[in-house]
Order: structure tokens, then sequence, then C-alpha cells
């Protein structure tokens, strides 16, 4: 069958006009417009490839960085650990302050190796407590913080507080709260309820151990009162004496109560680690790089001598002020990143958890004045004929010095 002529040259003309249309599109597109490199998914990524990748974050956690708007999330150190303290609300309580879910169900956004708690996981130290009432508050502990942090497979480094398992005597030296002491190590020796970190001396844990993580070796004693026993103190030192800690790149202590007071209603001798200057030279004499500690309620990141104290403001009930200052009350959670080639080694950044925003060093004292001694603000290093002053009307010339 032939094509009439005119219908022949309609068709050829058809596709001339279609071939000279791409090609000036193609023209256009080489000449004009940017090279996309298109990338076929990877099906199978190499094990380097997914290591590298930050993990998918849990629902709760996209929920809650979508209700708080930009979360600041720092530069990571070779070491990043997530700081709380003193979770527990009213004696007896098994449930948990807004802050304390929201600590953990945000965590995995800042992706910490491990979590530290510088104690009040529990809110004992209450002598009419049945024993159901305190197994019933560890349970509670159990679900909403350590359970969902063996999931996520976070070792937890933490110390008892006097609302865990308090070491106060009575007038004939026993545990005035021995059965929350009991019912504490009952619940931390469940081989179920392994905190997931590397143990070096479980002596009396879980109230005096030590543990190593990534080259950081932890020293926790008991502070859940002021006083330790002379032969803790002596086990104190002989492990940090011993070649395990002097071989470590940095060294931690962590404990309840703090050597020096720093916060309204807690500037009392039983407030704070007796001897503390002794203490405070001892831990130096080791290089004791950080001591943290809780129970004062009050974020203030300072420094005494030689020896870093990092003073953890409070997630549960009853925050306090600074001693001095204007500051709110807040309720807070660092995140404490470490680098071991840097001159300062550790990196704090403090978050308001009603706000989410970040804590502002420069809004604290520079120096704070208990009544066991004065302390300086971490960035601080020395006062003002002023400041200096100030201090002398409050304390004698022995306790100014920092």
């Amino acid at each position: 069958m032939r094509f009439p002529r005119f219908l022949m040259q309609l068709i050829l003309g058809i596709g001339a006009g279609i071939v000279l249309a791409l090609g000036a599109n193609w023209l256009y597109a080489a000449v004009f417009q940017p090279q996309i490199s298109v990338v076929s998914p990877d099906l199978n990524p190499s094990p380097e490839v997914v290591a590298t990748r930050p993990p998918e974050l849990p629902p709760e956690t996209k929920a809650l960085l979508a209700q708080a708007g930009n979360i600041v999330n720092p530069p990571r150190g070779d070491v990043r650990l997530m700081v709380m303290s003193d979770l527990n609300d009213a004696y007896g309580s098994t449930t948990y302050s807004p802050e304390v879910t929201k600590a953990i169900k945000i965590m995995p956004f800042w992706r910490p190796d491990m979590v530290v708690c510088s104690g009040d996981m529990v809110a004992g130290q209450y002598p009419a407590l049945t024993q159901a009432q305190m197994r019933a508050m560890w349970q509670a502990f159990d679900k909403n913080v350590a359970a969902p942090l063996r999931q996520a497979k976070t070792p937890y480094g933490f110390t008892l507080g006097n609302h865990d398992a308090s070491s106060a005597l009575s007038v004939t030296k026993k545990f005035l709260f021995a059965q929350e002491r009991n019912m504490a190590a009952e619940y931390w020796r469940n081989p179920q309820h392994n905190p997931g970190v590397k143990f070096v001396d479980q002596f009396e844990f879980p109230f005096y151990f030590t543990f190593e993580f990534k080259d950081i070796f932890f020293l926790v004693w008991d502070g859940s009162s002021h006083h330790i026993p002379t032969e803790k103190l002596a086990w104190v030192e002989k492990a940090l004496a011993s070649p395990r800690a002097q071989q470590a790149k940095m060294r931690i202590l962590l404990g309840h109560l703090p050597l020096y007071a720093v916060s309204i209603g807690r500037n009392d001798p039983g407030e704070v680690m007796e001897n503390s200057d002794k203490l405070r030279a001892m831990l130096e004499k080791y290089k004791v790089h950080t001591y943290i500690s809780g129970h004062h309620h009050a974020y203030y990141p300072a420094h005494k001598g030689k020896l870093q104290l990092l003073h953890m403001g409070i997630l549960g009930a009853g925050p306090r002020p600074l001693l001095t200052g204007n500051t709110p009350p807040w309720k807070t959670l660092t995140i404490l990143d470490i680098r071991f080639k840097s001159p300062d080694l550790t990196t704090y950044t403090t978050y308001d958890m009603r706000t989410m925003r970040v804590i502002d060093q420069n809004l604290l004292p520079r120096f704070l004045a208990g009544h066991n001694g004065m302390v300086m603000r971490r960035d601080v290093n020395q006062l003002s004929a002023s400041e200096r002053q100030t201090c002398l009307q409050a304390l004698d010339v022995a306790l100014c010095t920092a």
C-alpha cells in the first residue's frame, strides 16, 4: 500500500519537529541548567556506612522535638555523657515529674555514650515507708528510667542519694534507714538490673564501686550522707592510686553530696561532705578531674584548686536558688562532652528542661561563698578586689581561696 505524497511529507515534517525540539531541550539543559547527580538507593550499604548513619529517632523523640522547636545539639566530643540528678518527687512517690519523662524520651536526640546520675532516683528517706512501698518505688524507677536505658543499650553510671539509701547514722552508729539501703542493694544486685558498665571493683556495690568507660575511670562513693568511714576512704585512695585508675585518660568521681555548699537551704554542715578540703586534696593528689554531685538542687559549674566541681541541677521536685545571684531555680540536664586532646577536657551544655533552652553560664554568679568555703565558676580564675572583699565579709581568709 502506497501513502499519498502529501501524507508522507506530513509524517516526515512532524518527525523532524520532534527531533529538533528534543535537541533544543537537551542543548538548553546542557548549557543553562546545573548538572544533577542521580544516585540510585544503596540497597546493600557497607557496614562502615551503616555505622556512621545516625539512628532513626523514636516517634516520641520526634514529637518532643517538634513541640520544643530548635533544640541545641552541641558538637560531639570523644565521649558524650548525659548527666542528670535528683529525679525523685514527694516521699514514697511512684510517679516522676514531666522533666524526667522528657529527659528519657529526648535522650536519643543527643545520642549519649552513657547516662550518669548523681543520686536520688527514688523518693525514700521516710521512716514510715513499708517494704512494699519501697519496692514499688524501685519498680517505678525501673519502668520510667532504667528499663528504657537498657532497651536503648545505653550504660548507666550512678551513685546513691539520701532518698535512695541514706547512710545517716543513729546515736548507736547504726543506719537509720537500713531497710531502704537493703532495698536499694536488692534492686541493683539483681542481674536483670545490670547497669551495663564495665566494673573494675564492686567493693560494696552499689554503695562503693569503680568502673571503666572509654578510657575514663569512674569511682563511686557513698555520699548519701556527709560522712564516709575511715576504712571506706582507705579503699577510695587505694582505688584511685591503682594502675587502672592512673593509666586512664581521665578520672571522674560520682557522689551525691557536694564538697562545698552552693544553694539556699543546703548551706549547712550536714548538707556537704565533711572534711571537704582534705577530701579535695586527696582527689587532686590522684588527678581526679571532675566531681559530679547532686543534692543541692541547683546547677553550678565550678572549680576549686585543680578539681572541677559539677553541681547538678534537679529534674524532680524542689529546685533551689543559688546562694547569691538572681537566676531562677531551674530544672536542668547537662550534656558533658569530653575531648581528650582539649586543654579544658570537658564542655558542658546545660538545658533548662522546662523550655529546652541552653543556660548561659555567664548568667551565673562568678563565685559562691558557702559556709565551708568559696568556689569559683569554672571559667573564672581570679576574683576582683571587690569580689574578694565580699567573700571576706562572709568567710575568713582561709575559706576565701580557690
